[in-house]
C-alpha cells in the first residue's frame, strides 16, 4: 500500500514498487479524467449548491436519483445530461454500484448532495488533478463538519476515500517469491470537503436499518457498529427502543469482546431511557465485571444516579467513564459528557473550584476533537 500525502503542491509518499508500470518522472503522465458520481433523493434545496462547487473538476457527472418528488431531477438536468432513474431498494451500496457502472472516465468522484467544496479547497482539487500519478487507486480528502448533526463520527475531520481509480490494475512485485500487490495505492490529501447537511440523516438511516434486519434478519459486523455508533451518537428514546430485541440477540451471540460491549453500550442507554432497571444493571454490571469496562457504560451509571439526585454517586461513576476506562462507541462518553456532568455535581455541592475546573476540562475535550 502506497499512503501519501498532498499538500498544496507537495507530495510526500513511500516509494511504489520497482515493477509498477508508472513512474515519477516529471511529465511522464497526463492529467486524469473524472466522472462525479452522486445517488440523490428530494435534494432540491443542496444540489446546485454542490454541483456549483464542483464546477470544472469532472468531464462527465452521473447522478442517479433513487425516488425524487422535489424538483431534484430537473436541477439535475441544469448540469448533467446523465441523469438515471433507479428504484430504491433500502440499499446505499446498490444505488453506488449502479452509479458506477455509467461512469467512462478514469477516475470517479463520489460526492454527496449535502457536501461542499469551498474555492480554496475547488483550487486544491484542481492541481491534484494537473499532478496525480496515475498509479494511485485512492484519494483520501478531509471530510469536515462531521459533529454538528450527529453523524457516526467521533470527530469533526476524519480522512474518507473519495477519489477512486475506476479500473483497477494488477501488477506483480518483489523479484524472488514475486505476489500480486493485493493492497491499493492510496493517496492522503489536505483537501476539505464540508459536510453541510440542511437536516441529521439518522431518522433515514435508523429507517434503512430497521428494514434490512426485518429483511434479513442480521446485519454484518461492521454494519452493526456502525447501527449502534449512530444510536449512542444521535439515537432517541424510540430509536433505543426498537433496538433493543436486535441488541439483546447479539449478547446473547457476541463470540468476541466488541460486539459484546457494542451490545452491552447501547443496551444500557436502551434500558435507562425506556425504564427498564432490571435490564439496565444486568447489561451494566457485567460490563464493569470485564477488565476494560466501557465509558458509555459508566457514563449511564452516572446519569441513572443523577436522575435520582444521588449526586455522590453519579460523581464515582462520571469519574470512572472519564479516568478509568475507554469508550467503545462515543469519544464523548469519556470526555466532554462526563466533565460536563461532573461540574453540574461540583456546582449542586458548592465546590465552585472543583466546577470550574470540570468546566475547563469540558472545553478542553471539545476543542480537541475539532
Amino acid at each position: 500500500m502506497v499512503c501519501a500525502l498532498f499538500d498544496g503542491g507537495m507530495r510526500r509518499e513511500a516509494p511504489l514498487s520497482r515493477n509498477d508500470r508508472h513512474t515519477k518522472r516529471k511529465g511522464e503522465f497526463s492529467m486524469i479524467t473524472i466522472s462525479i458520481c452522486m445517488i440523490v433523493k428530494n435534494e432540491e434545496k443542496v444540489l446546485a449548491r454542490c454541483l456549483n462547487s464542483l464546477a470544472g473538476i469532472a468531464e462527465e457527472t452521473i447522478i442517479v436519483d433513487t425516488g425524487s418528488t422535489d424538483a431534484t431531477k430537473e436541477i439535475a438536468r441544469r448540469y448533467t445530461d446523465k441523469v438515471y432513474d433507479f428504484e430504491w431498494i433500502d440499499d446505499f451500496a446498490a444505488a453506488r454500484n449502479f452509479s458506477f457502472s455509467k461512469a467512462g472516465m478514469q477516475y470517479i468522484y463520489v460526492a454527496d448532495a449535502d457536501e461542499v467544496l469551498d474555492e480554496p479547497e475547488r483550487q486544491r482539487f484542481l492541481q491534484l488533478k494537473r499532478t496525480l500519478d496515475p498509479s494511485v487507486e485512492i484519494v483520501q480528502m478531509l471530510y469536515t463538519n462531521q459533529l454538528e448533526f450527529g453523524t457516526t463520527y467521533n470527530y469533526d475531520e476524519e480522512l474518507r476515500p473519495k477519489l477512486y481509480r475506476r479500473l483497477r490494475e494488477f501488477v506483480w512485485q518483489e523479484p524472488l517469491h514475486e505476489a500480486v500487490r493485493l493492497e491499493p495505492a492510496i493517496l492522503d490529501t489536505n483537501i476539505r470537503v464540508r459536510h453541510a447537511p440542511v437536516s441529521a440523516h439518522a431518522e433515514r438511516d435508523f429507517s434503512v436499518i430497521t428494514r434490512a434486519i426485518e429483511r434479513d434478519g442480521d446485519l454484518s459486523g461492521h454494519l452493526t457498529g456502525m447501527y449502534a455508533r449512530e444510536l449512542m451518537i444521535s439515537g432517541k428514546k424510540e430509536d433505543f427502543e426498537r433496538a433493543i430485541p436486535f441488541f439483546l440477540k447479539k449478547l446473547e451471540t457476541a463470540t468476541s469482546e466488541t460486539p459484546l460491549k457494542q451490545a452491552m453500550c447501547v443496551l444500557v442507554r436502551a434500558a435507562r431511557l425506556v425504564g427498564d432497571t432490571e435490564l439496565f444493571f444486568q447489561c451494566a454490571l457485567k460490563n464493569v465485571a470485564l477488565e476494560k469496562p466501557s465509558s458509555e457504560v459508566c457514563f449511564e451509571l452516572g446519569e441513572y444516579y443523577f436522575s435520582r439526585d444521588n449526586i455522590c454517586e453519579a460523581q464515582l461513576w462520571y469519574y470512572n467513564a472519564i479516568y478509568e476506562t475507554e469508550p467503545e462507541l462515543n469519544l464523548t462518553a469519556c470526555g466532554s459528557l462526563p466533565a460536563g456532568r461532573l461540574a453540574e455535581c461540583h456546582e449542586r455541592l458548592g465546590n465552585s473550584a472543583e466546577a470550574k475546573r470540570y468546566r475547563g476540562l469540558e472545553k478542553e475535550f471539545l476543542q480537541n476533537r475539532k
